[in-house]
Formats: C-alpha cells, structure tokens, sequence
C-alpha cells in the first residue's frame, strides 16, 4: 500500500516536471539534489516527505500538496452530457487586475464592482494588503472596496503572492508616482515560454524609471526631472505594456502621446476607470492615445468592469464542443466579432441578440445562442492579431472545434514560446493534432473523445481546452491540480454544471 502510495506521488511530480519543461536534472538542481534521487521518487522507489513535496511543488509552481490546508484541486469529468439553458459571462479578468493595480494611482477610496473571484485576484489582494492596502469584499461579497495607506510599505510586500502573478508587472508605472525607490519580484504566472519585459522598461524610462535586475528582484529607481518630450512608440503592442505606460502617464503632470497601443479590452476598460479618476484620455479604441495626466488622484470612485471575451469564448467553445444548444449572456460582441466571423464561416448555427450596454456605459452587449452545427475546417489558418484581430487568448479555444470539424485545420500560435505544445494535450483524449513546431499546430477533425485522467496543463487556456474536450468524452475524465484554472475563471465547473455538465471537484493527498 506504501508503495502505491509513493508510485502516485512520483507520477504526480513527473507529470508536473514535464509540463514545466524541465528535465529531471533541472528540477534535481532546483532542489539541490541530484538527478538519481528525482529519479528515484518519480518511480515510487524513495521514500519521500511532506516537506519535500511542498518543495517540488514550489519549485515546479504547481500544487502538488499544499501544508496547512486542503491539497490540490482536481476535477471529474462525466462526459457525453449535452449543454442547455443560458449562462452570464463574468466580468474581465484581465480588466480587474489592472484596474486592482489603478487603483494605486488613487489616494481616495476605489470600489469595484463585481470583481472576478479569482486566485489571480487574490494574489494580487495578499500583495496590496501586504504593502498597506486596506481591501475588503462589500455587498455580500459582489464588489471590492480599495482604501490605500498615506504611505506604502514596500518593504512588508509579499513576495511569495506576487511571485505568483504576471500582474505584479503592472505596479511598475503607478509605483513610480508613489515611491523613489522599491523593489519588485520577478513576475510568474503561466508557463508560456521567455516573455521579455523590455518593452515595459522601455515606455517607462521616459518617465524616469530606471530598473536594475538582480537574482529575481527588480530593483527600481525613479531620477527626478524625467518627463516623455515626444511620443512614446511601444516596441510591441502588447496589453500589458500599454497599460503600465497608460498607469505611468495618468500621473505625469503633462500630455503624454502613446502610439503603438493595444487597443484590446482591458485596456479600454483602464482608461474608462481612468477617466473616472479625472485623467483625460483621447484616442481610446485607437493604437494612440493621448493622455492628460494629473499629478494628483484623490477621489472616490466608484466603476464596473466589463464582461470577458476570453470567457465568452470559452463557453462558446464548450457548446461546440458539446453539441448543445446554449445561450451565453452578456458576450462583449465587439471583442467577439472576428472568432464569430470565423465560426460563420466554418458552419456556425447561432442567433445573436440586439445589442446593449455594459454597466460600464461603454462596452456593447449581446446575448448570443449557439445550437449543435457541421463544422467545416476553414481554408486559412487561425491566428492571432492585436485588436480588432482574433483575440491572442482565443485562439487555443479553436483548437478544440477545430477538433470537432471536418478536415485539416492549421493553427499558428505565433505569440508565446510554449502554448501550442500543450494544446496537443488533446491527443490524450482521442484529438489528433500534430504539432510543426513551437507555435504551429495542425488539427485533424472530426475527433471522437474518448475519457482519459491527466494533470492539468500548466498554461490556463489550453487547461480549459482540455476540460472541454473531456465533457465532449464519453466516460468519466479527471483533471489533475485545476489551480491554474482557478487563476482566471470563477467557480467554472459549478457554473457549467448550471447548464448540464457533470463536474465534481474533489481532493485527495
């Protein structure tokens, strides 16, 4: 029975190794052992503690066992259910951890409202409370109320929380209004292969920040006198980095130009939250904007963020996937219009609503019903573009109904160094997708599933990609360790079990 036991654990850190990538001479190093003795725990043959779990688990960012509460999160999966009735999509959780990271600009109260309840959020919470933010959940826990300190302690951050969370990037521009010099811990989240925050240092030099890295630390720096005196050109148009240079701007006492800029979804809702904060800004959907910052925010503010996309796509996808016929609420169509126009073109039966306002009085709204339809594989590839282009995060969702049609389709994942290799996880469950190379994919459809038991992928769309697959599967399925799904969705397997799926969420360890 013993040996049952330590045969699990290690096939449980050997599958979490290999999604990392890492070798077992890796993860030997990361632990200060040797290759043999990880060797040897793979295969069950070493005896191996509590502690030394917590390690690996830490090492590979993955909740093998957790100490001091319940272990991991897995999910089983009764497949083969058809999907009915209608669900609402939640709020954008991209949109609500940069406005969590706004909210530093601000020396009066920030409320937010139906905030996504979700471990990135949280994360991002433990490292403002640790800095002296006060935050607490208000109205029966919908809406998030921010009140921050006189003066941060950066000092007391939680590095372990922002470690933990890509976001933590994002402090970098209100922080340089608010400190003249802190520390940062390198950004985590999914594993998606080298991303280079150069572009981030780039924008915010002009404004005087300047950062050093040094064994996991950014170390910053703000030289007084440094202000942007022509326009900023964006290396890249990324989000992320166009907020950070929006978040450095709204405080600069000055116009600051951005050119370059994504013109996606959050960042649209950051610079409605902005102006709420009394920062002018020209140009919003655009790729330049035009920034009236103020040198001072103290005002009570209270703003909805609007509703995701990527979640909007995600419960399209499980409809496809399953053959069903499903209403999904609220879908932010403008940020949907292309994946529809793609889906059209394949064979998609749906019916959309007339459109209406988001309580953020800007985003447009549809309701949108998708019924059971014989996909065709398209004729050209499916990439991804910045906005108005097919969203960089829908694009795994397509790997999935790409599964489902019939014929060949080509899927280029251009953006990230891992994310196309773990869409190939669908293999396991009956997919047969080839992959080129790092980025290209190629589907053969149509798949029929088949259940399987597998640890979840360690990148957070092609997790739910593999959910999907394994509710199209008939038979009963388990995904492994879901933390990563916990990062961005709020309670998904209750609510797809709202509308006919059969997911239970069980522990074990």
């Amino acid at each position: 029975m013993a040996d049952d036991y330590l045969v699990r654990i290690g096939k449980l850190i050997r599958d979490a190794r290999q999604h990392r990538g890492w070798t077992q001479s890796q993860l030997a190093d990361a632990l200060g052992t040797s290759q043999s003795a990880v060797n040897r725990i793979e295969r069950g043959n070493q005896n191996i503690s509590l502690e030394m779990i917590a390690r690996i688990g830490e090492a590979l960012d993955s909740e093998i066992v957790s100490l001091g509460y319940a272990g991991p999160m897995h999910l089983r999966v009764v497949g083969g259910r058809r999907l009915s009735g209608a669900i609402d999509v939640k709020t954008s959780k991209n949109a609500c951890v940069a406005l969590l990271c706004a909210s530093l600009l601000n020396k009066g109260r920030t409320v937010l409202r139906r905030v996504a309840r979700i471990e990135e959020v949280y994360r991002l919470l433990e490292v403002l409370n640790s800095i002296g933010v006060r935050t607490r959940w208000i109205n029966d826990g919908v809406d998030l109320e921010l009140v921050p300190p006189a003066r941060l302690d950066m000092e007391a951050m939680d590095a372990d929380a922002a470690r933990r969370t890509r976001s933590i990037i994002m402090f970098l521009g209100p922080l340089l209004h608010r400190t003249e010099t802190f520390r940062l811990p390198y950004a985590g989240g999914c594993d998606l292969g080298t991303r280079t925050i150069e572009p981030h240092m780039i924008a915010l030099r002009r404004f005087g920040l300047d950062i050093t890295a040094t064994e996991g630390i950014y170390h910053a720096k703000v030289v007084p006198g440094i202000s942007p005196d022509r326009p900023i050109v964006l290396t890249e148009r990324g989000d992320t980095v166009t907020e950070n240079a929006l978040l450095a701007a709204a405080r600069h006492d000055g116009v600051t130009v951005i050119r370059n800029a994504s013109s996606n979804y959050m960042v649209q809702d950051l610079c409605f939250f902005l102006e709420a904060l009394g920062v002018r800004v020209d140009g919003v959907g655009t790729t330049t904007l035009t920034v009236h910052g103020v040198p001072s925010i103290d005002v009570d503010v209270d703003y909805s963020p609007s509703e995701d996309p990527v979640e909007a796509m995600s419960l399209l996808a499980a409809a496809v996937v399953t053959e069903s016929e499903l209403t999904i609420r609220r879908v932010p169509i403008e940020f949907m219009e292309i994946e529809l126009a793609v889906l059209e073109e394949m064979g998609l039966d749906h019916d959309r609503s007339a459109e209406y306002t988001a309580d953020n009085g800007r985003t447009r709204l549809v309701d949108l019903t998708v019924r059971p339809s014989k996909l065709e594989a398209p004729i050209d590839k499916i990439h991804p573009m910045p906005f108005p282009g097919l969203n960089i995060d829908n694009v795994p969702f397509f790997a999935a109904i790409a599964a489902v049609a019939q014929g060949q389709t080509l899927i280029h994942d251009w953006v990230y160094d891992n994310r196309a290799i773990y869409l190939t996880d669908l293999n396991r469950l009956g997919g047969r997708l080839q992959l080129l190379d790092p980025h290209r994919v190629l589907v053969e459809g149509p798949t029929r599933w088949r259940a399987a038991e597998m640890m979840c992928p360690p990148a957070l769309r092609p997790a739910v990609v593999v959910l999907l697959a394994m509710m199209a599967a008939e038979g009963t399925s388990v995904l492994r360790n879901v933390y990563v799904i916990n990062r961005g969705y709020e309670e998904l397997a209750e609510r797809l079990n709202s509308v006919g799926a059969q997911i239970e969420i069980f522990r074990d360890i």
